[in-house]
């Protein structure tokens, strides 16, 4: 698929201008703001295809160069979508586990100096001169 495009030279069409395969990866999943992002992008390749199969006669149906290009153009965006939706999940995931693990952690030393707490005052004395 990547192949066929670099082959293809397979270009964007955005209002930022032209953008290339590569520059897909660089583009957010969605934008509040307005700007170019992954979502905008295949829902106009994705409007642009349905365009385009309606003007195909049903008793003879031929893909035209433009209908390839669109459909691996959506394919492309559409796998570096996917691509971006599992890092974030990853991401998401280590970070949460990231969390869970430094509240252990800290519950662990809050335990650690009740227990130091809990010793007279001859014990801590004695753990005192052990360092």
């Amino acid at each position: 698929m990547f192949e066929q495009a670099s082959r293809l030279k397979l270009r964007f069409t955005t209002v930022r201008g032209s953008l290339s395969v590569e520059d897909l990866w660089d583009l957010p999943l969605t934008s509040a703001t307005g700007k170019v992002n992954l979502d905008d992008i295949a829902k106009q390749l994705n409007r642009e295809m349905r365009a385009s199969t309606e003007e195909i006669s049903f008793v003879e149906p031929t893909a035209t160069p433009r209908n390839t290009e669109l459909r691996l153009g959506f394919d492309i965006v559409k796998h570096v979508i996917e691509v971006k939706v599992a890092e974030r999940t990853t991401a998401l995931a280590a970070s949460k586990k990231r969390e869970t693990k430094q509240k252990i952690l800290e519950i662990i030393a809050a335990k650690q100096d009740d227990a130091l707490q809990s010793k007279s005052l001859e014990e801590l004395q004695a753990l005192a001169d052990a360092m």
